[in-house]
């Protein structure tokens, strides 16, 4: 049976589940149902469309898309509960006190009964036959896992060769067993790495969020290693991504997902109507995205939760896999997870203080190469620092020499960055005596790569500046910024004072006018 007629058939089963609660409980009122029956009948027509409507926008009928019986069972009181609530103010609103308590409440509280026991029983009973049918496991060996499907791949820490026998591989293990019923999922990791060269006997798949089951497996022992549990329910993610690393031989694979923050906000305006999913959210985003964060909530909001479930934004999931010495290989977004795929190329890094802070410090290069620090107001997620190289592989820089939508950017952040605010804190770089008010841009490594080597030089005679000259010229392609610091540097060489006083003005005049602005 297709999905679309499972949710047809539960919704038509729960017609059937409401209307026989309303007349069992009109059956249990001392007297005949022909006394209450009419009082009440227009009222349960009413009440059973505000429990269908509510129940369709909130997805409560889509029972093949949860992945165990609690979080269904919890789905469905949750819809249900948000229902009780509407009723209740309606029956406030429109002042009708006489309303039978147990024909009202017992309804509600006995279809939430039912509906739980129908779901519990279809539940266990799918799992139960997807345990014993094995004709689709068949058609997936036939569709997938055959000798002769992967390209194979090399590296310069593990040279992988194609196994003589494909049943010693991870790529069979993981078709018959653990992505059985996941095609996508396997589709897109045999698209990226060689499994049908990595033996099973250095291969690891658990769903697991305790790290005491991987802090017991013994170093550099895993060519690849899968956790099929969401890394948010980690309390220090940093810690299990360590112990994964220490795990791995070098070059090896690390396979792992995340509820990001995004795809967070999408499940709760897809389970609850709208005024109550930005109030949910609004509270959810509040308790497990921002506590975490602060010094004194984050003792209380640990206390509470232990780390579980805990809201990570995609940038700090990949900032945290690069920190702790993996390259991303890919990334794809999975049945309202994102899965990373990532190799092992080094070491986590020594950097004892990952930036979290309102106000960050990027490490530049300032006058004569010299490693400078230049302070800015946070607009991006935590850990994003660590994806600039990543960004730059996979996305290159845009017409204005930064990433295109960059997916690091928060919400906050673009709305400073449109009026330059985030460029204030720079005053304490200047006042430092790091940065001079106008001059070339602070380059990070990466970007200072690109320019030609003697305009390197002749830009280290100088500090750099909190206004660059790409403002005051209005040129903001990347090119551009190069030839833009060419014109700056010829004629501070003829007339250094008098170029910084009209650059500036310029500058200033550019952002008054909205000619210019930040990216």
């Amino acid at each position: 049976m297709n999905t679309k007629k499972k949710d047809l058939l539960f919704f038509i089963f729960d017609i059937i589940i409401i209307s026989t609660s309303f007349f069992y409980m009109i059956y249990l009122k001392p007297a005949s149902l022909r006394i209450y029956l009419p009082q009440y009948i227009n009222p349960f027509l009413g009440f059973a469309v505000i429990w269908l409507l509510l129940s369709l926008l909130a997805g409560k009928f889509k029972i093949n898309k949860y992945k165990n019986l609690t979080d269904l069972s919890l789905s469905i009181i949750r819809t249900d509960f948000i229902i009780l609530t509407i009723i209740i103010i309606l029956i406030y609103f429109f002042k009708r006190f006489d309303y039978s308590r147990l024909i009202v409440l017992g309804t509600i509280f006995l279809s939430c009964s039912l509906e739980i026991i129908f779901v519990s029983i279809y539940f266990l009973r799918a799992k139960n036959r997807a345990l014993f049918d094995t004709s689709e496991t068949y058609e997936f060996k036939a569709k997938y896992v055959t000798p002769h499907f992967s390209t194979t791949f090399e590296s310069d820490n593990l040279i992988h060769k194609k196994l003589n026998n494909i049943k010693d591989s991870i790529e069979y293990k993981l078709g018959l067993k653990y992505l059985a019923t996941q095609y996508d999922l396997f589709e897109f990791l045999r698209s990226q790495i060689p499994l049908n060269s990595i033996h099973k006997k250095v291969s690891l798949v658990l769903d697991t969020h305790t790290l005491y089951n991987i802090e017991a497996l013994e170093h550099d022992s895993q060519e690849f290693f899968m956790n099929l549990h969401q890394i948010n329910d980690f309390r220090r993610v940093n810690k299990y991504f360590i112990q994964v690393n220490k795990n791995l031989k070098m070059g090896g694979y690390f396979v792992g997902c995340v509820q990001t923050i995004q795809e967070r906000y999408n499940l709760f305006f897809t389970k609850f109507p709208l005024p109550f999913a930005s109030i949910f959210y609004g509270i959810d985003s509040l308790f497990r995205r921002v506590f975490p964060k602060l010094p004194i909530f984050k003792v209380i909001y640990f206390a509470i939760t232990r780390g579980k479930n805990r809201a990570i934004s995609k940038t700090e999931t990949l900032g945290r896999l690069q920190f702790c010495g993996f390259k991303i290989i890919a990334i794809e977004e999975l049945n309202g997870k994102l899965y990373f795929i990532t190799r092992k190329i080094s070491v986590p890094s020594e950097d004892e203080d990952p930036s979290y802070s309102p106000i960050v410090k990027m490490k530049r290069s300032g006058k004569e190469g010299r490693e400078i620090f230049v302070y800015k107001f946070r607009t991006m997620h935590p850990y994003s620092e660590y994806l600039q190289s990543y960004m730059i592989e996979s996305y290159g820089y845009g017409k204005k020499g930064k990433v295109d939508d960059d997916f690091r950017v928060t919400a906050w952040g673009k709305w400073m960055r449109r009026f330059w605010l985030d460029e204030i804190p720079q005053l304490l770089n200047w006042l430092q005596g790091d940065l001079s008010l106008v001059g070339v841009r602070p380059l990070s490594a990466n970007f200072l790569a690109e320019y030609p080597e003697e305009l390197k030089k002749e830009r280290f005679k100088y500090k750099p500046g909190c206004i660059p000259p790409y403002v005051a010229l209005r040129m903001q392609a990347v090119d551009d910024y190069i030839e833009s610091e060419r014109i700056y540097l010829a004629e501070k060489k003829k007339h250094p004072i008098w170029t910084d006083i009209k650059y500036f003005w310029w500058a200033v005049f550019n952002i008054l006018t909205n000619r210019i602005r930040s990216e």
